[in-house]
């Protein structure tokens, strides 16, 4: 994957799928490779303490299966752009808002929008946390 190439930070990092698609015809396994964690302050915990992750590599496992039947096993898409809309509102509060960050956050809510939609149809279907259509 290169669409997030677009800075010498990004340049650095490889985002790499390393499972096969499933049922519903994407992976739920991504890693992201490049960093050091040694040097981020965001490391150590609330108490101080380091928390246990690889040095070098970031595994994001997406939810695989239907919930009903394995429970909530991984992140979510919703999960993982509430994260990115709460850091766009952080710097939109702060000294780096500007017209890009705004529009990203837009687009990214608009995404939520449409996601929630999805599933409060598939509820109303009777079919959310499953395989059916």
């Amino acid at each position: 994957m290169t669409d997030h190439i677009v800075n010498p930070a990004n340049d650095q990092l490889t985002i790499t799928v390393t499972d096969e698609p499933g049922a519903g015809g994407a992976c739920h396994r991504y890693e992201v490779t490049g960093m050091s964690f040694a040097t981020n302050e965001s490391l150590l915990d609330v108490n101080g303490h380091h928390t246990q992750l690889s040095d070098t590599r970031a595994v994001i496992l997406f939810q695989n299966g239907p919930i009903a039947e394995v429970g909530v096993n991984g992140v979510t898409h919703e999960a993982l752009l509430a994260i990115v809309a709460d850091r766009l509102r952080s710097f939109q509060a702060g000294p780096y808002a500007c017209r890009e960050n705004a529009l990203a956050l837009t687009k990214i809510e608009e995404a939520q929008h449409w996601l929630q939609s999805r599933t409060l149809a598939r509820m109303r279907r009777g079919v959310e946390g499953t395989h059916k259509v």
